[in-house]
């Protein structure tokens, strides 16, 4: 069950990060054609979307990447908890709870 929570929210945080570089490339090249630049190439307006999203995503979308990185804690955890009964049970131990 974890590992589904896991990917819903890795999944929605890499979502909202791309729908937030989406959102300023669209802003950043309709601006462009406002202030009357008709061939402002996409692509510039891209790249700069990129850079302006990678300190804003990580500032504005600070609770999606809080419970992100705690989902993939818990389970790093749990697979840590997982290896090590299983190299008890090699070792003809018992496994620690």
């Amino acid at each position: 069950m974890s590992g589904s929570r896991l990917v819903v929210d890795v999944l929605a945080y890499a979502v909202a990060r791309l729908l937030l570089v989406a959102a300023l490339t669209a802003v950043i090249f309709g601006a462009g054609h406002l202030i009357g630049i008709r061939d402002f190439p996409l692509v510039v307006a891209l790249l700069f979307a990129i850079v302006i999203a990678l300190p804003l995503g990580i500032w504005v979308f600070a609770p999606l990447r809080r419970r992100a990185t705690a989902s993939i804690a818990a389970f790093d955890e749990r697979r840590r908890k997982d290896r090590e009964q299983l190299q008890a049970r090699l070792r003809g131990e018992d496994p620690p709870e």
